[in-house]
C-alpha cells in the first residue's frame, strides 16, 4: 500500500515524534511510504519548552520526513497538499492530539478526498486537558476531514463519538516504546544519576504540567518513610518555582532529585532502573505514552483513576490505581506497594502484556482499516 504519513517526525523532538517513528518503521517493511512533517510545529510565543528540536546529544531514529508544512502559515497547507497529491497516497496518516493543528492537517486531509486518498488520525486526544474558546469548532473542523479514526483509550472513544457519533474508529492498545538503549543494573543507573544506594526511589517522568499533579505528589512524600524519596525528570512547561517552593516549604530538599530537562532517549534506561515505581499522581488524562516506557522497562507504575489510565493498568494487573488524585491516598498506595513487595507480581504481570502488545501488530490492524474504509 503507499502510504503518506504527516505528522511530527525528526528533526522534532519528543513522545509524538518517537511514536510516529516507531510506527513509520513498521510500515516501512512492507509498503510504500512517505514521510512529511513540520516547517514549524509551534511558534515560540505559545510553545512553553525550552526546544522543540533534536539537539547535538539525542540519539534519535532520523526519519527522511520531507518538512513542508507550517501550522501558521495557511499557504504552506495547499503547498503540502500538492506535494502529498504528487506522490498519489492511498491512504494518510495524522497525529492529532491538539485543536491547534486542526486548520493545517484538517485542509491537507480535506484536500486529499478529493483525490480519493483516505485519511486516518491517529487520536492521542480529542478534547485537550486544558481548553480554550474556539477549541471544540476546530476539533470538529478536523474530525469531519477524516475517514477514519484509531483511537487508544475508552476515554478518547468516547470523546470522539459525543462529537462524531457515526465515526469509523479502530481501538488499539497503544505499542510500548522500545526505540530506548537496553535496561541497566540498578546500581549502574544511581551511579549515572549520583544517588546514594539505600533509598527508595518514586519516578514521576515526562513533561510537567499543572494537570500531571507533581505538587500532590511531592505533599505525599511528606507522610511517607525518609528512606523514599522522588526522583523529578522531565522538562517544565512554564516555570519550575511553584514546585521548588512545595519542596523548600516541606523541608524535602535532601529527598527530591530534581532532573528538571528535556530527557535524551539515551539516558531514560537509568531513571527507570533507578525506581521502584514510577508515580502518575495525574489530575487527568486520557491514555499514557509513560506507562508504555515503564513497561518497555518492567516497572510498575501507580496512577490515579482518571481517562483510562485504569484500563492500561488493571486490565492486565500490571499497577495500582488509586480512586482520587489527592496527597494521602498517594501515600498510601506507595506504603502498601512497597511493604507488600509488590513489584514482583506486577513485574510478572508486566511480561506477559509484553508479549501481546507490538508496533508489528498495531501496523497491520490499521492498515486492514484502511483498506475497509
Amino acid at each position: 500500500m503507499r502510504i503518506s504519513y504527516l505528522s511530527t517526525f525528526f528533526p522534532f523532538r519528543g513522545g509524538i515524534a518517537q511514536f510516529n517513528a516507531s510506527l513509520y518503521r513498521e510500515f516501512e517493511k512492507q509498503n510504500e511510504i512517505k514521510a512529511y512533517t513540520f516547517t514549524c510545529q509551534y511558534p515560540k510565543l505559545i510553545f512553553p519548552g525550552q526546544t522543540q528540536m533534536v539537539q547535538p546529544n539525542d540519539k534519535v531514529d532520523n526519519i527522511p520526513a520531507e518538512r513542508v508544512l507550517s501550522t501558521i502559515n495557511p499557504l504552506s497547507y495547499l503547498t503540502t497538499l500538492n506535494k502529498i497529491r504528487k506522490f498519489n497516497p492511498q491512504l494518510n496518516i495524522m497525529k492529532f492530539w491538539m485543536p491547534y493543528f486542526a486548520p493545517s492537517l484538517g485542509t491537507v486531509a480535506r484536500g486529499l478526498q478529493k483525490n480519493g486518498t483516505k485519511s486516518i488520525a491517529i487520536l492521542d486526544n480529542v478534547i485537550p486537558h486544558e481548553t480554550r474558546p474556539g477549541d471544540i469548532a476546530m476539533i470538529r473542523y478536523f474530525l469531519k476531514s477524516c475517514d477514519g479514526y484509531l483511537t487508544m483509550s475508552s476515554t478518547v472513544e468516547n470523546d470522539l463519538l459525543n462529537l462524531e457519533p457515526n465515526a469509523k474508529f479502530l481501538r488499539l492498545e497503544h505499542p510500548l516504546y522500545t526505540h530506548f538503549p537496553p535496561k541497566v543494573s540498578r546500581d549502574e543507573a544511581l551511579q549515572h544519576l549520583k544517588l546514594p544506594k539505600d533509598k527508595k526511589y518514586l519516578l514521576f517522568f515526562g513533561f510537567i504540567r499543572k494537570y500531571k499533579g507533581l505538587d500532590i505528589l511531592i505533599e505525599a512524600l511528606c507522610t511517607l518513610p525518609d528512606d523514599v524519596h522522588l526522583i523529578i525528570a522531565g522538562e517544565v512547561y512554564g516555570k519550575f518555582d511553584e514546585y521548588a517552593e512545595l519542596i523548600n516549604r516541606y523541608g524535602l530538599q535532601e529527598r527530591v532529585h530534581s532532573y528538571v530537562r528535556y530527557i535524551a532517549d539515551g539516558e531514560v534506561p537509568d531513571f527507570f532502573a533507578a525506581a521502584e515505581v514510577c508515580v502518575l499522581p495525574y489530575r487527568s488524562a486520557t491514555q499514557s505514552g509513560i506507562i508504555g516506557i515503564a513497561f518497555n522497562f518492567d516497572l510498575p507504575v501507580i496512577a490515579t483513576d482518571t481517562g483510562s489510565l485504569r484500563e492500561m493498568l488493571e486490565t492486565h494487573s500490571t499497577g495500582i490505581i488509586v480512586k482520587e488524585a489527592k496527597p494521602e491516598q498517594i501515600s498510601e498506595a506507595v506504603s502498601n506497594y512497597i511493604s507488600k513487595d509488590l513489584r514482583v507480581s506486577l513485574k510478572k504481570n508486566i511480561e506477559r502484556y509484553k508479549s501481546i502488545s507490538s508496533w508489528k501488530h498495531f501496523a497491520e490492524e490499521a492498515l486492514k482499516f484502511g483498506k475497509s474504509l
